[in-house]
Formats: C-alpha cells, sequence, structure tokens
C-alpha cells in the first residue's frame, strides 16, 4: 500500500471513532439522566480509575499506556462536560416551571 491508501485507511478508522464516540456520548447522556434523578453526582472518579484500567489491560500498542490514559482522561472530562450541560439544562428548566 502507499501513503493515499494508508491515509484513506486513517479516515475510515476516523469515521469510525468519531461514530463510537458518539454512542459513547449518547449511553453518558443516559446515564447522566440516572444520575440527576437519583441524586448521584456527575464526578464519580472509582468509575473513571474502573474504566481506565479496563482500557489499559485491553491495550495492545503501539500507543502506550500513558497516551491511552490521556485520550480517555479527555474523553472523561467531555463526558462530565455532557452531563453537567444536561444538569444545568434541567435545573433551568425546572427554574422557569410555575
Amino acid at each position: 500500500m502507499d501513503i493515499a491508501d494508508w491515509r484513506k485507511k486513517i479516515d475510515e478508522i476516523d469515521r469510525r471513532l468519531v461514530d463510537s464516540l458518539n454512542e459513547r456520548a449518547r449511553c453518558v447522556v443516559e446515564i447522566g439522566k440516572i444520575k440527576r434523578e437519583n441524586g448521584i453526582p456527575i464526578l464519580e472518579l472509582n468509575r473513571e480509575k474502573e474504566v481506565l484500567r479496563h482500557t489499559l489491560e485491553a491495550n495492545r500498542g503501539p500507543l502506550e499506556n500513558a497516551a491511552i490514559s490521556r485520550l480517555f482522561e479527555a474523553i472523561f472530562r467531555e463526558s462530565r462536560k455532557l452531563q453537567q450541560k444536561l444538569f444545568e439544562q434541567e435545573s433551568s428548566r425546572r427554574g422557569k416551571k410555575p
């Protein structure tokens, strides 16, 4: 394969990554709804540590564990932002109701 072929393959993988990240985000939204309804805080460090441990166990390289950790820390951060936005939208709606 030449460079164009490899780039095409990367483009396909990137599309799948975006699809997977959005599918994960939809799950995060549903979990956020459950958290909101049950008064569970957005930040659950033990769960994030558990997810990170599982991802590092699944890592077969060539990315180093430190790189995987950084990527998932960004995913966690964006997931918390998504849930925070959900909480704020719900609080705003409740504040507008009579």
